[in-house]
């Protein structure tokens, strides 16, 4: 039997595969429900198909598999290497009963042909129409790359429609480009003033351009047209936030902006931190061949305030949301541990860079870890649980390890270091970039590892434990 812990993990996480209308449903021992295309028991796995790419868990674990069923609308979350997005409906003034945009979309997938007919033959309203719907459906899909060019064709044809503007504007700061996203976002707002969609998006860009202040006020108009649950919450972090920083200082570099209360750090402190933290950044662009487009903000907090503002679990050292917020009371110097905390959480910008914000949580510690560096202490003992399948599976670990108790993110943790470690030492670290690329391109991770490796979750975990057997069993 697995473990309790690892029990405890796989109903907090797999019971995030669900997606939309499917048609064999897997009922957990543990209560959890996976909704999957396709279901097939192969010896002692169950292997399932949702859209595209194909998962394997334990039969032990499963209770039993029934025919039919639809599975409920999974809510979008945050990738863990930025800052999630809240949730909004921008105003979309185009017209889906037309009979020309009804042909953009079918199949799923968008049709270029289509798009070229309209474009030869439409005026430019409609034109622009056509392309925001090919590029509203990309996004809406998670590929952002595919987006992009559709969504600045329907500005090229209507440079003032909010719906476009707003998608665009969300693209470029989901991408890092927050800075330039903020000349869209403004122009959407003075397109449309009294859209509280319009202001929402405003707000989420003027917060990943760290512009609090401005995001604070904005979401506040926002609310004030339409109350919003979600808006709400990002309101209070960013109040959070700004309280927390009142009073605080500037200090640049030419990669970051450090802000710090100067009683709770020494001048030779911060000095060491952003040496540091530069150093670190050309490593990182030397090891992962990329570097953020835009300075990045470190803020330094006493441990009380660190865990009051981000409201990250006890077992944290730091965190990255898009700023680096590093807890530093009782800290006189960068220690070897600092910083190698430090390159970790620098690592998921550059990672975020890569992977457009795509990274599953596994691949994204992973590497993390990798780059840090930091050994696999624990070989042996992973060695041990994948001989008796007590593994977490990785595609359970997509998600975000922020809700994990501390006995499962040491797992969690150690897991993915291996498969880094292992996908490195057996592929190189170009396959990992190339890995990180393709997920930038909009490809889900199982079909990104396909394409580079050539092997789906399935065979990289068969993999990856004969690596840790040949390695470190005994």
């Amino acid at each position: 039997m697995r473990h309790p812990a690892i029990f405890l993990l796989l109903s907090a996480l797999l019971g995030l595969t669900s997606s939309s209308l499917v048609a064999e449903t897997i009922h957990l021992k543990n209560g959890r429900t996976i909704w999957a295309e396709h279901v097939r028991e192969i010896g002692a796995q169950v292997e399932y198909e949702i859209g595209d790419d194909s998962y394997s868990i334990p039969k032990a674990m499963v209770d039993r598999i029934e025919a039919g069923g639809v599975a409920p609308q999974a809510s979008a979350a945050g990738s863990g290497g930025g800052r999630e997005l809240p949730a909004f409906a921008p105003a979309d003034n185009t017209s889906q009963d037309s009979p020309v945009l009804k042909k953009i979309v079918h199949d799923g997938e968008v049709d270029d042909t289509e798009l070229s007919a309209v474009e030869r033959s439409a005026n430019a309203g409609t034109a622009a129409a056509a392309y925001f719907v090919a590029g509203k459906y990309e996004f809406d899909h998670g590929n952002l790359s595919k987006a992009r060019p559709y969504l600045e064709s329907a500005l090229r044809f209507d440079g003032e429609n909010p719906s476009a503007l707003n998608y665009y504007s969300v693209l470029l700061a989901k991408t890092g480009h927050a800075s330039e996203a903020l000349t869209y976002a403004e122009r959407a707002v003075r397109a449309s003033p009294n859209s509280a969609d319009s202001l929402t998006v405003l707000g989420y860009v003027q917060y990943a351009a760290d512009r609090d202040q401005d995001a604070i006020r904005t979401w506040k108009r926002s609310l004030e047209l339409r109350p919003d649950p979600m808006v709400q919450s990002y309101l209070a972090k960013a109040e959070r936030d700004a309280s927390a920083q009142a009073g605080y200082s500037e200090k640049e570099s030419s990669h970051f902006t450090l802000h710090y209360e100067g009683e709770q750090t020494s001048e030779s402190l911060r000095g060491q931190l952003l040496g540091t933290l530069d150093s670190e950044y050309d490593d990182l662009v030397r090891e992962l061949g990329v570097e953020p487009r835009n300075s990045i903000p470190v803020i330094l907090y006493t441990r009380q305030t660190f865990f009051d503002v981000t409201n990250a679990p006890s077992w944290s050292g730091a965190i990255n949301d898009g700023k680096l917020r590093i807890p530093v009371q009782g800290v006189s110097s960068v220690t070897p541990e600092l910083a190698r905390v430090l390159k970790h959480e620098l690592a998921h910008s550059f990672i975020a860079q890569l992977s457009a914000g795509r990274c599953p949580q596994w691949l994204n510690e992973g590497i993390a870890q990798l780059v840090e560096p930091k050994p696999l202490v624990s070989g042996n003992r992973l060695a041990e649980i994948f001989q008796a399948q007590q593994e977490i599976p990785l595609n359970a670990m997509e998600g975000s390890f922020v809700n994990l108790s501390s006995a499962q993110a040491v797992l969690a943790y150690a897991e993915s270091l291996a498969a880094a470690q292992y996908i490195n030492e057996t592929y190189g670290m170009s396959d990992l970039q190339r890995i990180l690329q393709e997920l930038g391109r909009g490809s889900s991770a199982e079909a990104a590892l396909r394409a580079i490796l050539h092997s789906g979750y399935g065979d990289l975990e068969g993999e990856l434990a004969k690596y840790l057997t040949s390695k470190y069993g005994s």
